[in-house]
């Protein structure tokens, strides 16, 4: 069961390689997918609205590092 949502979420979150920057259009698929994978396991719904909300706040004033792509940023923040 957690395996089967970690490769959802991680196939998500493979979308943002590539990209120059995180911003809400980046983020708004994987956001999407990673809601839908938490609902499907079953996780209640205020869980998975809060979860998501954090994660949007965190992604969206963090900053990329220098060597590191939003891709990996966003894994960090999740």
């Amino acid at each position: 069961m957690f395996e089967g949502l970690s490769d959802k979420i991680l196939g998500s979150i493979k979308k943002l390689k590539g990209q120059n920057k995180i911003s809400e259009s980046n983020i708004e698929d994987a956001i999407k997918e990673i809601r839908l994978s938490l609902l499907e396991a079953d996780v209640h719904f205020k869980v998975v609205k809060s979860f998501i909300d954090k994660v949007k706040v965190k992604a969206l004033g963090a900053e990329v590092l220098q060597n590191v792509n939003p891709g990996q940023q966003f894994i960090k923040i999740v």
